[in-house]
């Protein structure tokens, strides 16, 4: 017996390493050899409790696949329906899904689990897409469905990944105190699908939902239906042996049907998909969290206020003296900083710069104030509020060397002035010349507008005009014509800023472009209506021009030769600019249509178009090369 045993060994080994020598000759120079890539996701095997379940009452849900898994990102993925404000624990074991519900389940209620893209296999991460668990604790699960788009109004591009829900509530209020009846997200075309309805009336809501409550907060982006939504059925009649043969399957009722007998005639009801074509706008309301930001005061002569919004009002600012803030300090050298300031406020007023004129107010490193202003509240009400704000100058570190640099710098400094002259200077364009300090005066007679003509120059009349009312800079107001050139000569000492410095001897020459550097392009309107109002669009789809529709035709004259792109908004306010949609007024957006094509427009060239909005369905007009997910820009 041992003799045959160490035979039967020595086969074995010698048999493996034969094995072993063969594969590697096989394989020699080629290297690993793997299949190909897997591209398949896991399949169902079985789910516990059964899918669709009736008299539901579970707390934990396995599911079972052919293959190993793995979750992503479960949290934001699944979706629970109708929502749970303490979401399901999920987690993968090997080949199992298994789900523990955290909140008591309502009363005759279908559930839907919609994953997502969550489960996806080990190796690939390749995920099962639009698997879905249903069950109720009542009698039968709710099979209505309906289905739509949601589409953002200013651009009509997809919105993917925001909330769609529908509310059985039909109280305008239930949709910022109430969690939606059914909820669905949105894919990549901004599609949706709420399915496991039951009959009724609902009210049609998307939602942003930032706050991953449920409802509607101020500020978040959302769409509304105007009408009720109602999900509906298909009532099909059939002959007695239509029925039998077609709707029994050993003699049971197929589960997609519901029958009833009237007159000995059967009627089915089949489960009627719809409405399928709902459509919600999508928009962001104008109302905006209105706050204060924070002071800068980066340089001493300074200080620059940040506000989180434009400002419809400029804030009411008083000077606090030290003692204020401190009750041991002196407000013996105080001098109140604000009666030396000159304000520049940016057209939105979201930016305030207070320049300060006079040597002692500068030369206070810690400037207080007091500060009233318009501020947001929870419901994004303007309220009064008043802060104190403090303004704090820290000077740099230097050393004596450097510091002895920095002060002769600053005692031969002059004032660096320039000009938005060039070659190639737009026919409508206005020169100007900016400064970098607010600007305290300026001597018309030593600056001169020249015409250049061959080797000489003639005098050009003009008159000075402030760009801003600080001002930052002029404008220097002439009649310029097209294709020829020009210089702007200033003196030295010409222009002086608030701090007494003055600007060097400065030359700036221009040459402007000619009618024949250009485009022109009409736009005639079919379909006229005097709330059009025309947009010509870039290549990233922001507008660059507007004009009000015209009905002998809108033209848009000195057009840079280049690709351009086409829209027509209903300015059904008149205010001259799009306007968003606002849900407690239960506005919606105005309406916006696309030009179908391109416009490329070539140099020298009179180009017209008949720009026909009815012609096509409103979301097929939009260029292909334009669409893209909206929900992008926002994240």
């Amino acid at each position: 017996m041992k003799t045959t045993f160490l035979h039967t060994n020595r086969f074995v080994w010698v048999t493996a390493a034969l094995c072993l020598l063969l594969t590697g000759c096989a394989n020699r120079g080629i290297g690993p050899q793997g299949g190909p890539k897997d591209t398949i996701p896991p399949v169902v095997v079985k789910e516990t409790p059964a899918n669709g379940s009736n008299h539901f009452t579970d707390k934990k849900i396995e599911i079972l696949f052919n293959e190993y898994l793995q979750l992503d990102n479960v949290q934001t993925n699944l979706l629970v329906s109708p929502p749970q404000q303490v979401p399901p624990e999920v987690k993968a074991q090997g080949k199992k899904v298994v789900i523990t519900l955290q909140e008591d389940l309502l009363d005759s209620t279908t559930y839907t689990l919609d994953f997502g893209d969550a489960i996806c296999d080990y190796t690939e991460k390749n995920p099962i897409r639009g698997y879905q668990y249903a069950f109720t604790t009542g009698d039968r699960i709710d099979s209505l469905e309906v289905y739509g788009q949601v589409v953002n109004a200013e651009d009509l591009n997809p919105v993917s990944g925001v909330l769609v829900g529908l509310h059985a509530n039909l109280s305008d209020t239930a949709f910022s105190t109430l969690p939606f009846t059914r909820i669905a997200r949105t894919d990549s075309l901004g599609g949706f699908g709420i399915r496991n309805l039951r009959g009724g009336q609902y009210r049609l809501y998307a939602l942003q939902d930032v706050s991953r409550d449920y409802l509607y907060q101020p500020g978040e982006a959302l769409a509304f239906a105007d009408s009720l939504v109602v999900p509906q059925y298909e009532v099909e009649t059939v002959q007695d042996t239509i029925w039998r043969d077609s709707l029994l399957v050993d003699n049971q009722l197929l589960d997609t049907t519901v029958l009833r007998v009237v007159d000995s005639i059967r009627i089915v009801e089949n489960t009627y998909v719809g409405p399928s074509d709902l459509l919600l706008w999508f928009f962001q309301e104008t109302k905006v969290r209105h706050y204060f930001s924070r002071a800068y005061r980066d340089e001493q002569h300074t200080i620059r206020l940040v506000f989180g919004a434009p400002q419809d009002s400029l804030p009411i600012v008083r000077a606090l003296p030290p003692s204020a803030i401190d009750s041991l300090r002196s407000d013996s050298l105080w001098i109140d900083p604000m009666q030396y300031a000159l304000l520049q406020a940016n057209p939105t007023r979201d930016t305030l710069v207070y320049w300060f004129t006079d040597s002692v107010a500068i030369a206070q490193d810690s400037i207080y104030f007091e500060m009233t202003y318009l501020k947001s509240d929870s419901v994004y009400n303007l309220v009064p509020q008043t802060d104190t704000i403090s303004a704090i100058y820290r000077a740099p570190r230097l050393t004596a060397k450097a510091r002895e640099a920095l002060d002769k710098k600053n005692r031969e400094r002059t004032l660096d002035l320039r000009s938005n002259t060039k070659t190639g200077f737009e026919v409508y364009d206005t020169l100007r010349i900016i400064s970098p300090i607010p600007i305290d005066s300026i001597w018309a007679d030593s600056m001169a507008l020249l015409e250049k003509i061959d080797t000489t120059y003639k005098s050009v009349p003009f008159s000075l005009q402030p760009a801003d009312s600080v001002p930052l800079g002029y404008q220097i107001i002439a009649r310029l014509e097209q294709g020829k050139s020009y210089e702007l000569r200033l003196d030295s000492g010409a222009v002086r800023d608030i701090y007494g410095v003055v600007n060097t001897a400065k030359k700036f020459p221009l040459q402007l472009k000619t009618r024949e550097d250009y485009s022109t392009l009409l736009i005639r309107l079919p379909h006229f209506d005097p709330a059009m109002r025309l947009q010509l669009l870039d290549e990233k789809d922001h507008p660059v021009r507007e004009l009000p529709a015209s009905a002998d035709g809108t033209k848009f004259e000195y057009l840079t030769p280049k690709v351009y792109y086409l829209r027509l908004y209903f300015d059904l306010n008149g205010d001259g600019q799009w306007t968003t949609g606002d849900w407690a007024a239960k506005r919606q957006p105005e309406p916006v249509f696309y030009f179908p094509s391109k416009l490329s427009l070539r140099a020298n060239w009179d180009f017209e178009e008949v720009f026909d909005y009815q012609a096509r369905p409103q979301l097929d007009s939009k260029p292909r090369e334009l669409r893209k997910d909206a929900s992008a820009k926002k994240k």
